[in-house]
Parts: structure tokens; sequence; C-alpha cells
């Protein structure tokens, strides 16, 4: 009895967990880059720090008996679009309800910076699994996870060869999943969060359909199935990092936040900081550095006063954004050589640093 139920600790990971490490950085990563300056911000200061991909996988590390039905959904196969959005919108407990909740949450001004932190972390999480096709699936094979198949000469199920097993086989890091996964033109960043969360796990159930469909037990999933659905998965996290920014766009734009009220990471201030040069900064994105360079223009825009080190805006290698308290730094530094430390963001393909803490600044 003893070694069944560790088998089960071990085990049950397994089953849960929805894209993989990889894909849910990417989706978060890709994210980050379509932030508007004022979101990142915001973003940063309930996230009290940490960067969207380091909590990407938290809700599948902290999961309850409460939450863990947020994370999928399921029901029949054979929907139409109406059917399916009223067995959806009849139904609670699920990844559509807990993105509704969690959205809800983060707009609820009277929450603490904790549980914005909590709700925003699942957000971050809850809108990848919602494009993860085999998360929108049938209860009585738990989402594809009995249905076992063979791939790369390993035996594996339906819902991990969607979870990772396919993207492991690219064999892509982190950083060239994002670039090769965010590829998407303006008119479909337009179209993609303009959809709303009922139609994101919409397209899921029509993928998932036809998985199903074809699903053979002790299928051997060979390169032309590959070839075929990797496509798909390089849509659904490109979607989900799109759809994602678009939400916490809509969010928080507009949204001002006092650092003071975020209680610092604790492992904060262990941060390593590494210092690089003004001409490598563009491959920093992520990092904690410190970078010197020539103030060339600024310009006040109410909530900031962005930087541009070295060139004038808009060939500047690095843009720093000067919030709060470092926001009176602005009219000080022009044509100085400062230095700078702080998290290098990408901002609309350009990197950027946001500093609210005048020490930060030096000249």
């Amino acid at each position: 009895m003893k070694k069944l139920f560790i088998f089960c600790l071990i085990a049950l990971p397994a089953t849960l967990i929805s894209w993989g490490f990889k894909g849910h950085r990417a989706i978060a990563t890709i994210a980050q880059k379509h932030l508007t300056s004022n979101t990142a911000y915001v973003v940063s200061a309930y996230l009290k720090g940490e960067s969207m991909a380091e909590v990407a996988t938290w809700a599948d590390e902290n999961r309850n008996p409460t939450t863990a039905p947020w994370h999928f959904l399921n029901l029949p196969l054979g929907l139409t679009h109406e059917q399916f959005v009223k067995f959806v919108s009849e139904s609670d407990n699920n990844v559509y309800s807990a993105i509704l909740k969690t959205e809800a949450s983060l707009r609820d001004k009277g929450l603490t910076p904790d549980q914005k932190n909590e709700a925003l972390k699942y957000l971050i999480h809850l809108v990848g699994d919602a494009h993860q096709p085999m998360h929108v699936s049938r209860k009585e094979d738990k989402g594809g996870n009995t249905i076992q198949v063979r791939f790369d000469n390993k035996g594996t199920n339906l819902h991990s060869l969607w979870d990772s097993k396919l993207i492991d086989h690219e064999g892509f890091s982190e950083t060239e999943i994002v670039r090769s996964y965010d590829v998407a033109t303006t008119a479909q960043i337009k179209q993609w969060q303009s959809d709303s969360p009922m139609e994101w796990i919409w397209e899921s159930y029509q993928v998932s359909s036809e998985l199903y469909a074809q699903a053979k037990p002790g299928q051997e999933i060979d390169e032309t199935y590959y070839q075929k659905y990797i496509t798909v998965i390089h849509k659904r996290i490109g979607q989900a990092g799109i759809r994602l920014a678009g939400e916490l766009n809509k969010l928080f734009n507009n949204e001002q936040v006092k650092v003071n009220s975020v209680s610092p990471s604790p492992s904060a201030g262990a941060q390593s900081v590494s210092a690089v040069k003004l001409e490598e900064i563009k491959n920093a994105i992520g990092r904690n550095v410190s970078v010197q360079g020539k103030v060339y223009s600024s310009k006040d825009i109410g909530s900031m006063v962005l930087v541009n080190l070295g060139a004038a805006y808009p060939n500047q290698l690095l843009t720093i954004a000067l919030k709060g308290k470092a926001k009176g730094l602005g009219n000080q530094l022009s044509d100085k050589m400062i230095t700078v430390e702080g998290e290098v963001i990408d901002y609309k393909g350009k990197p950027e640093i946001i500093i609210t803490d005048t020490s930060k600044v030096k000249f």
C-alpha cells in the first residue's frame, strides 16, 4: 500500500502539467514582449520583481483541491458552437471560469498586493492552459492521459504528447521557441486580441476533437503527424502569448501602482547583476544588468519620462523608463553619461529598463 501511494505521488504531476516548462515560459516571454510600457511596470510591481517567465509554472507547482479543476475543461464531443457556448456558460470551476475570476480579481481595487500577485500568476498560467487543446477535452480519458501512444520509440500518452513531447522533439531552446513562435502579423495580433476567452477554448475544442477522431490506442506517432501538428503548436503558443499580453494591457495600461505598496521578493536582493556593454544590451532581455551609456534624448509622456541611450529615438540602443520618484531625474540627464541598473525587458522589439529607485541611476 505504501509503495502504491508513493507511485501515485510521483505519477500525479505528469498527468496534470500543461504545455510543459518550455511552453508556459515561452507564452509568458512572448506576452512580455507585447506589453505596453505601463503594463510591464504594473506587472513587475505585482510580481514583486519576478519575470512573467519565472512565475509561468507557479500554478502547476501550487495546486490544491480547490484550484486543480481550474486548469482544464471537460465536455462531450460533437457540440456545435452554439451548444458549446451554452455548455461552457452554464458550467463552473474550470479553466474558462477561472480566467474570468482571476481577471475580475485583478480589476478589484480592494485586493491587497499579495492577492493581486496570486491572481496574476494564475492568469499567466491559465491563458496558456486554455490554448492547449488537450485541456479542453473529454473527462472519460482524463484529457487524453489514458490514451497510450508511442513517439520517438518511447511510450507516452496523447496528453503528454501535446504538453511537451512534440515541443521537445523540435529541439529548440526557450529563446529559439520564442523567436520561432512569436511571428504574428499586426493584423493577426489585432484579431487574436479581439477574440474572447470563449473563442480561445472553442479553438482548442476544435483541435482536440480532430485529435480524438484519429487517435488509436498504441498508435505510433510518426514524422508526418509531427510535421502536421507542430505548426498547430506554434500557432497555439503564439496566440496564447499575444492574447495574454492583450488581456494584461486591457487590465493595466492605465493603472497606477505605488511600488512601495508591494513587498519585495525575499530573493530580490540576492539577484546577481551583470555588467553588459550598451551595444550588447539587446542580448540581455530578462537579465538584471548594469549598463553605461550616453543620453541622447528624452521625453516626458506624463506617467513616465523616457530616456534614450546610445542614440536619439527611434534609433536608441536602450530606453530607460523613469517612473515614480525616479521621474524627477528626467530633466537632469540630458547629454550625460549615465550608469543604470535593472532588469532588461523587451518593449516592441526594443530593450528597456524601468527605473523607480533613483539609486539605480548614477551620473
